[in-house]
């Protein structure tokens, strides 16, 4: 902020003390979500403990709970009167404008039947396609071409590559609700600094693949049992770079997909039992602070979570509390799979590696396979009419 010409008199140096927060100061979002966090703790609600973002309030047999991200707040609960009551309070702090039942939330969109709830991003997906010039490309059936090795030191390189990046960056978001993405898009994530042609080309095929299902979503089904299932597994040293190991993993409320993952471990791992012994501990972590969520929506969550492996050394390992050389290098931390186990929070299975879902996040997979795990995992297209084709207008989408 720059004080006006012919303020003060020469060379003097004066400044202004501000009596509230001014729109973009480093301090305003800070003091909007204190001035926030007020209001609706005046209204009752307390904050969940888990997630710092959410709300909730229990009066009597009624339960709300809220949800904000910055300036956006969705609203949610049993009891319609109470909803009522809380936006004519927040009403009278702040100007506000309901928008209804949720139907579209930072670029996601939302679809409600009585089988349940469909998640997507398609607008936003034609929206990188058209920002592209990729909304005539020809589609293909997957976002990878299958066994693809990408490597820092192949192929020439992208003369422009704040294109690239641009263009990950906008592949990264739409993650959020495309898990089917998510393997290549850590992948190409890894050359943005210097990216090379065979990068381009794999991320230009990543919106070929967009082309041909755009409006790919979750579903989260109303019948649902509320019971969670993990899915863990491990990419062991393919990275050519620098050898280290990928843990991706997969995290279901009964038959709905809630939850995944693809990250790169911290260290190299000198056998697969190690990693996936690592990729166990992740998974783990991630279903402990989802039981603090449920317990906070107040869904009752008793039953230890189930979490499958394919890896028989790693799940002996996690069961097994004898010292030996196999874990004796393993930092500490790691051995919280034990004591989950111990306590009943989680229960360790075995599961054939031909029917881990968790592969899409650990592999470049063929056509089929890749299909078949797309279904497990409860992915849908809700614009594919019966007979299986689009019903897409691009032109229609550009004006949206």
């Amino acid at each position: 902020m720059s004080l006006p010409p012919g303020f003060g008199r020469k060379g003097e140096i004066r400044v202004c003390k501000l009596h509230k927060s001014l729109y973009g100061l480093k301090q305003a979002s800070r003091q909007w979500f204190i001035k926030l966090s007020t209001a609706l703790q005046d209204a009752g609600f307390h904050h969940s403990k888990s997630d710092h973002s959410l709300f909730v309030r229990t009066h009597g047999n009624s339960f709300t709970a809220l949800l904000v991200y910055v300036d956006a707040i969705i609203l949610s609960g049993n009891n319609l009167q109470d909803i009522e009551e809380i936006k004519a309070h927040l009403t009278r702090q702040f100007k506000l404008k309901d928008l209804g039942e949720l139907k579209y939330f930072l670029g996601i969109e939302i679809a409600r039947s009585k089988k349940g709830i469909a998640l997507s991003q398609r607008k936003y997906a034609l929206e990188i396609l058209d920002d592209v010039g990729y909304l005539g490309a020809k589609p293909v059936n997957s976002p990878m071409e299958q066994n693809l090795s990408l490597s820092r030191d192949e192929g020439e390189y992208v003369k422009d590559p704040s294109s690239y990046r641009r263009l990950v960056g906008q592949l990264i978001y739409l993650t959020i609700t495309r898990p089917d993405l998510v393997y290549v898009v850590h992948i190409l994530s890894q050359y943005m600094d210097k990216p090379r042609t065979p990068h381009l080309e794999a991320a230009h095929r990543v919106l070929r693949y967009l082309k041909q299902t755009p409006g790919q979503g979750i579903f989260l089904s109303a019948d649902s049992p509320m019971q969670l299932n993990a899915f863990c597994d491990v990419d062991w040293a393919r990275c050519r770079d620098i050898r280290r190991s990928t843990t991706g993993y997969y995290i279901f409320l009964g038959h709905s997909l809630i939850s995944w993952k693809r990250k790169k471990q911290t260290t190299v791992s000198r056998s697969s039992a190690e990693a996936e012994y690592r990729s166990l501990a992740l998974a783990c972590c991630e279903v402990t602070w989802l039981r603090y969520i449920l317990n906070d929506l107040k869904v009752n969550h008793s039953q230890p979570v189930k979490l499958y492996c394919d890896n028989q050394a790693a799940l002996h390992i996690a069961s097994n509390p004898v010292f030996h050389e196999r874990t004796k290098h393993i930092e500490i931390d790691y051995h919280l799979v034990r004591e989950k186990i111990q306590d009943e929070t989680i229960k360790t299975f075995h599961i054939s590696t031909s029917k881990q879902p968790a592969d899409v996040f650990t592999k470049s997979l063929g056509l089929l396979q890749f299909s078949n795990l797309l279904r497990k995992l409860g992915m849908i297209n809700i614009f594919f009419n019966l007979r299986g084709s689009v019903k897409e207008n691009m032109q229609d989408s550009r004006n949206d």
